[in-house]
Order: C-alpha cells, then sequence, then structure tokens
C-alpha cells in the first residue's frame, strides 16, 4: 500500500489533524494537508471536497477527515464517485470499513472519541487491506 495520505477536516477536528499527522509522518507516511490551518471556524465542504477529489484521482491512496460528528465530512467525501467514506469510532469498524467496504477515505468524529482512539483507529485503517472475494462483488454494486 502506497503510504500517501491525504488528511483534512474542519476547526473541530483540527487538534487531532495536527497530531495524527505528525504521528503519520513520523512513521513514513506522505501526508497532504488539505487543511484547515487554524481552529478558526470553518465550512467543512471547503476542505472535504479537495481531499476527496484528490483521493478519487489517485493523489493520494486513502484520506482522513475529522470533523466533530465524522458526518458532515463523510457526507460530503461520499459525494465524489470514487470515494468511499467511513465513519469509525473504533478500532473495529475501522478495519472492517477498510477489509469489507474497501473505504478509501475514514472519517473521525473527534468530538465523541480521544485521540489516543483516533490514532490507533486511524493506523488500523492504514494498514488494513481490503479482503476482496465476495466483498468485491458488493463493493462493485455501490456506484450509481
Amino acid at each position: 500500500m502506497s503510504k500517501r495520505i491525504a488528511i483534512g477536516g474542519d476547526h473541530a477536528g483540527f487538534e487531532y489533524k495536527e497530531a495524527i499527522k505528525s504521528m503519520l509522518a513520523e512513521k513514513g507516511y506522505e501526508v497532504g494537508d488539505f487543511g484547515p490551518g487554524s481552529a478558526d471556524s470553518v465550512d467543512y465542504p471547503d476542505f472535504a471536497h479537495p481531499l476527496a477529489t484528490a483521493v478519487e484521482k489517485g493523489t493520494y491512496t486513502l484520506g482522513v477527515l475529522i470533523c466533530g460528528s465524522g458526518n458532515g465530512v463523510a457526507i460530503t467525501a461520499n459525494k465524489h464517485a470514487g470515494v468511499r467514506a467511513a465513519i469509525c469510532w473504533n478500532d473495529e469498524l475501522s478495519a472492517l470499513a477498510r477489509q469489507h467496504n474497501d473505504a478509501n477515505v475514514i472519517s473521525l468524529p473527534a468530538r465523541f472519541i480521544s485521540l489516543e482512539e483516533a490514532k490507533k483507529i486511524t493506523l488500523t485503517f492504514l494498514e488494513t487491506d481490503f479482503e476482496g472475494g465476495r466483498h468485491a462483488r458488493r463493493v462493485g454494486k455501490i456506484p450509481c
């Protein structure tokens, strides 16, 4: 798996984004930061759309989006035909999102999980492979 990861979110996810970005860089990932650049209030689609486009085009292999609930950024990213964004609030969901759904963007709810949980969930997502097989058939039926 490529180590080119896109990361972004909104003001509620800024602190987690910065910490996760640092952790990933320390682990040898090449991280593209799609913003925001501070914890000042912003509109999450302004950051989720460019990140989703970059994942959809293959510029980045996987994406990490972080907002307060995880919902806004996931809904936005999933408007892109080539993106499968999964909201994950624990490690098991993170693994299943990759194994069964071939999710290529993880959406984290910063207001509902600790930073340490967010880091662990992110690493599980990035280090888990899609199982294919019967799951590939199902994933193939997702696009409209």
